[in-house]
């Protein structure tokens, strides 16, 4: 398969905003969003459909994280023998 050209770039990224407004007006709820997810994976390549998800699940990831905090867990402990 060839790399996209500039207007499939751009075809695929505008679809992928559409779902990820999709998911963050509806919590997630991936059903609401079904017409979104065939169209993204329609119009984009099965490698960016697998990145693009990946990237939204980290940034999703990464905000809530910067918002509510994190406890840091414990290590292992040392053994001594």
């Amino acid at each position: 398969m060839s790399a996209p050209n500039s207007n499939q770039r751009k075809a695929c990224w505008g679809v992928r905003d559409e779902l990820w407004k999709c998911l963050d007006d509806n919590q997630d709820n991936a059903s609401s969003c079904d017409k979104f997810q065939k169209e993204f994976e329609a119009s984009c390549p099965a490698q960016w459909v697998k990145h693009f998800t990946k990237r939204r699940d980290f940034l999703k990831y990464k905000d809530k994280m910067q918002t509510e905090g994190f406890e840091l867990a414990d290590g292992p402990k040392e053994s001594r023998s």
